[in-house]
């Protein structure tokens, strides 16, 4: 139909187009009319055309339409979906490229191809765009016209589900058991093992050939009792799926858990064919339980139980003593100066140190006694079944002792003291929690009095523990709401008796005490991190000071800061630099004083933190010089450049030779050194005199002035007092 309206059509346009330019004629009219009419039939028959393709594209099917010779000629969109060709990529395409049989004849006579399945649906194999092999139901038909005559071909495509045939079922099972990672072994009636897969070999260590024959046993460790083991055979019995953990040996004798599933198969008549065990080495999950175990309830450093695990065992042996009505002993020990060890000698060193102390200690203890490592130096131990508390002294006695001897660690011969507070049960407490405290408390009071040794709690030394803890929560409460300030005391030169410098001193007015000494909170600051940020306000407001002082057009003496040797790090350099940055201070406003204790850490590393605090221009002095343990050997290499005699060795002059005699030792060795002499704590005019003769150079203390507010200090330089020198002429 459509063939023969643009054959008609064509035909009249040609003979409209004869006639263009004649005279207007009936005869022109009527082919034009004749025209209109074809081109409207064509159009309609276009129209139908255009309806027809619409419905194929939108067919859930997947259509496809093929020319005589087997030629795409049109591809729906369900075509598309089914096989990952778009229409563009398969129109013009032979059909047979859909073939799963690469070596089919794309020149086979797509007539005979077709003749023979012609409106027929069979099964068949086929390809897609991704290379992927599946199985579909096709649908042929044969285009034909009203003559008979073949015009093209229809072939609708559907995908079936993957079915498996019972062949293909039994090679996937097959091949399920050989490849699964888990084991699996298989017996028969008679109990006696028929098949193993490559998982079993794998675990257990025995091939196929070694297992086929044997029984269960041959995997038995010994670990379970009678009664487990007829559990199991139960269930190799038929008596029901059994689940569980079964501790299995290996063929070179390893002993390994397993989880073990078992069940049965049964024949037609119900009676049972084989049983089948299912099981899986879990003996990485159990390592990995345990490594999780143990980072949850012990100390990854001593290995020795944490607190977690401390409350756990305490509150069983507290149950056991609650039901014999016995004794049960609670310690807290604590290391004395671990912290100081821990910066003068490093981390590496304090963590061996604490390997060492654990170790020492569970030798003296016994078996059935907990010992738990509860904070950076502190220990705690439970002693059950204690019949006398005073039993709980000689066992303290043991673990102090045990501390006698020095401990060896990387070339440094370190010492060691303990204070071990003591508390019992039921008297002190009737928890583990309450005992820990008591014990705690005692501890804390020996250490505040820098004693080793051990002490039985009493109530009266609670309240002395509060008034700490209060004490430690005021002064966290004082560095973040500006209650700190700095007072400043003058140095003199005994030559001049000219103001020539000033140490900054922290104070702490208390809103409800008043004004707190630091030798009260300085402790409590350095059994804690909080020293760290106290010098680090120090830092910063002696230099806000010395910054404010300069624009106010006032020449200041330098000012000398005191730093802790926790802040004595290799980082300090830069944050020091940072501060003087912040604040504009020129280094030589600024000395920095250092105790003999920072010096224990060793020459390799302290010396380079000295040279780096020089290098920016910054003097360096050390205090309390004659209380600590430096080496005189050593101490040349250090670049100090002023040394400053402690008070205590000040005290006693002119009376006491011995203080005497170490005053002239240190001002000789300081002049050897070429370094400035710097008396403290002078109170007295004989004091005075007298260090001056040696040849001090500065004195600072009471006689001249106590530590002052920093406007009473700028008054003082201000106003240029000076020190009487003429009455010691």
């Amino acid at each position: 139909m459509t063939e023969q309206s643009f054959q008609q059509c064509l035909a009249l346009c040609l003979q409209v187009q004869s006639l263009q330019g004649a005279a207007h004629t009936p005869e022109l009219d009527a082919l034009v009319h004749a025209l209109q009419g074809v081109v409207a039939d064509l159009r309609a028959s276009l129209d139908q055309q255009n309806q027809a393709l619409c419905v194929i594209d939108q067919m859930p099917l997947s259509l496809v339409i093929t020319d005589v010779a087997g030629y795409i000629t049109r591809w729906n969109l369900a075509a598309q979906r089914l096989f990952g060709y778009s229409a563009l990529e398969a129109t013009a395409q032979h059909i047979l490229m859909l073939n799963a049989d690469e070596s089919a004849d794309i020149d086979t006579s797509m007539t005979d191809l077709f003749a023979e399945h012609d409106n027929t649906t069979v099964e068949v194999r086929r390809r897609k765009k991704s290379g992927e092999v599946f199985r579909t139901d096709m649908s042929l038909t044969v285009l034909r016209d009203d003559d008979h005559n073949v015009l093209g071909f229809v072939a609708i495509f559907s995908e079936i589900d993957k079915r498996l045939s019972s062949e293909e079922m039994l090679r996937m099972h097959a091949s399920i058991i050989e490849n699964s990672d888990q084991g699996i072994l298989i017996t028969n009636g008679d109990e006696r093992i028929v098949s193993v897969n490559a998982a079993f070999t794998r675990i257990t260590g025995y091939t196929l050939q070694e297992a086929v024959g044997q029984t269960i046993d041959l995997l038995r460790s010994g670990a379970h009792d009678a009664e487990f083991r007829s559990q199991v055979r139960a269930a190799l019995n038929g008596s029901g799926p059994w689940q569980g953990e079964i501790i299995g040996r290996r063929k070179n004798g390893e002993i390994f858990p397993q989880s073990v599933s078992i069940s049965v198969v049964r024949n037609d008549n119900g009676s049972i064919a084989h049983a089948f065990s299912i099981f899986s080495d879990i003996s990485v999950m159990r390592a990995s339980e345990e490594r999780m175990q143990r980072l949850v309830n012990y100390d990854n450093l001593t290995g020795l139980p944490n607190r977690t695990l401390f409350d756990q065992l305490v509150g069983q042996a507290l149950a056991l003593a609650r039901r014999n009505h016995d004794c049960c002993v609670v310690l807290a020990l604590d290391l004395n100066r671990f912290a100081a060890i821990k910066d003068t000698l490093g981390s590496d060193v304090a963590d061996e140190l604490l390997r060492q102390v654990g170790q020492r200690w569970r030798k003296v203890l016994r078996d059935q006694d907990i010992l738990a490592r509860v904070g950076s130096a502190e220990f705690v131990a439970a002693l059950p079944s204690v019949h006398k508390r005073e039993h709980s002294g000689l066992v303290s006695q043991k673990l102090l002792s045990a501390l006698d001897a020095p401990f060896d660690i990387s070339a440094n011969r370190v010492h060691i003291e303990a204070s071990i507070g003591i508390s019992v049960f039921p008297e002190n407490g009737m928890d583990a929690a309450s005992l820990l405290l008591c014990a705690d408390v005692a501890a804390k009071r020996l250490q505040a009095d820098n004693e080793p040794g051990y002490l039985f709690y009493s109530p009266e030394m609670n309240q002395r523990a509060k008034e700490q803890w209060q004490l430690e929560g005021d002064l966290r409460h004082a560095l973040a709401s500006g209650d700190l300030l700095l007072h400043y005391q003058p140095k003199v030169s005994l030559r001049s008796g000219r103001i020539v410098g000033a140490e900054a001193l922290i104070r702490w007015k208390h809103p409800h005490l008043g004004m707190v000494p630091p030798a009260k909170f300085i402790p409590v600051a350095e059994e804690t991190a909080l020293i760290l940020d106290i010098g680090s306000w120090v830092i910063e407001e002696a230099c806000r000071q010395i910054r404010a002082w300069m624009d106010s057009g006032i020449t200041m003496p330098p000012i000398a800061v005191n730093l802790s040797a926790r802040q004595f790090d290799r980082m300090l350099p830069a944050r020091l630099q940072a501060v003087m940055d912040r604040h504009g201070v020129p280094p030589d406003k600024l000395k920095l004083e250092i105790t003999e204790s920072l010096l224990v850490r060793g020459p390799e590393t302290v010396i380079p933190i000295m040279n780096d605090l020089v290098a920016m221009g910054l003097a360096l002095a050390m205090d309390d010089f004659g209380t600590g343990y430096s080496s005189l050997a050593n101490l040349k290499r250090f670049p100090i450049t002023t040394l400053k005699i402690d008070r205590a060795f000040v005290i006693g002059v002119p009376d006491d030779e011995n203080d005497c005699a170490i005053a002239r030792a240190i001002v000789t060795m300081g002049q050897q050194l070429r370094q400035e002499i710097v008396a403290e704590g002078i109170e007295t005019i004989q004091q005075m005199k007298f260090l001056r003769d040696l040849g001090c150079d500065q004195l600072q203390g009471f006689l001249f002035s106590p530590g002052i507010p920093a406007a009473a200090f700028e008054r003082m330089v201000h106003d240029g007092i000076r020190l009487k020198l003429d009455y010691l002429d």
